[in-house]
């Protein structure tokens, strides 16, 4: 087993943390790679001696076969582009706020280790979303772990987005925008804009308008092996689409077609961790203030 730890970006605050997952990987004997970027900011922390890194999808690929990511649920998202179709497992250890995904708090490091050197994790596959166009947008990273979204830009008024499932109309969305979300990316930005929670197992995708101008147009739920393909009319002639992060404004030049991936995202999961149980902490179901 070899490690690759992975964060976007170093702060002081983290130094412990980072520490003891160094220590404890080194205690098991469980040999690791510290991402090259990170490692440049990090390294003046860490004891004196020699440290493996790794830079590039071609690194993962030929060494690492679990990677620990310090950070949120961005920072597992940017695994995403280091990993591609490799499917190498990630475990996010939450240094941040909310961590759907990154869901291993920073306390429980030690544990962790524990997990990885006695195999008693669990691994999760995650649906993924691919978008095809006609044109060059994404390049090669065409693919994200929570949703695809087609939006108005900041100056421009609302927009309509013609839905086809597998060539057939569905519907014309007059709004700010729409999603298409896994069922990962449920808890995300479809969450906030009004879509229902999918479980991760689930083989569905949900359409969610974003502040829709039609007032009787609600989230869909649809089967995953659909195709979606669009028109869109905007009188600026431009918009946005994202996957995850990832931007792009582009023109009606463009045809855009949605599916599923053919590869998942694999996310690994301690022992006693379960989706049912993060969806209670995460949202904070069950508490009440006039019980506290």
């Amino acid at each position: 087993m070899h490690i690759g730890i992975y964060s976007r970006v170093f702060k002081e605050e983290h130094t412990p943390f980072v520490l003891e997952l160094i220590t404890q990987l080194t205690q098991y004997d469980i040999s690791f790679s510290i991402y090259q970027n990170y490692y440049k900011a990090l390294k003046n922390k860490l004891p004196k001696k020699k440290y493996s890194t790794f830079a590039t999808s071609e690194d993962i690929k030929k060494n690492i076969n679990l990677i620990i990511t310090l950070g949120g649920d961005g920072t597992i998202l940017d695994t995403l582009q280091l990993i591609k179709d490799s499917e190498i497992p990630v475990a996010g250890i939450n240094m941040g706020r909310l961590g759907f995904l990154a869901d291993i708090h920073k306390e429980e490091i030690k544990e962790l280790v524990t997990s990885i050197n006695q195999h008693t994790y669990t691994i999760e596959d995650r649906t993924l979303i691919c978008v095809e166009t006609n044109q060059p947008v994404f390049g090669e990273i065409n693919f994200g772990l929570n949703e695809f979204t087609i939006h108005k830009t900041d100056s421009s008024s609302m927009i309509v987005v013609h839905v086809y499932l597998n060539g057939e109309f569905l519907n014309s969305f007059w709004a700010d925008g729409l999603i298409v979300a896994t069922p990962t990316g449920s808890t995300a930005y479809s969450l906030s804009c009004g879509g229902p929670i999918v479980f991760p197992s689930s083989n569905n995708f949900v359409i969610t308008p974003v502040a829709p101008h039609n007032l009787n147009a609600r989230p869909i739920i649809i089967p995953d092996n659909t195709v979606l393909s669009f028109e869109i009319e905007c009188r600026s002639n431009t918009f946005l689409c994202s996957i995850d992060s990832r931007f792009a404004n582009i023109d009606n030049t463009i045809q855009i077609a949605v599916r599923k991936a053919n590869f998942h995202f694999k996310l690994l999961r301690m022992p006693e961790s379960s989706y049912l149980s993060t969806l209670r902490e995460k949202l904070n179901w069950g508490e009440d203030s006039r019980n506290s």
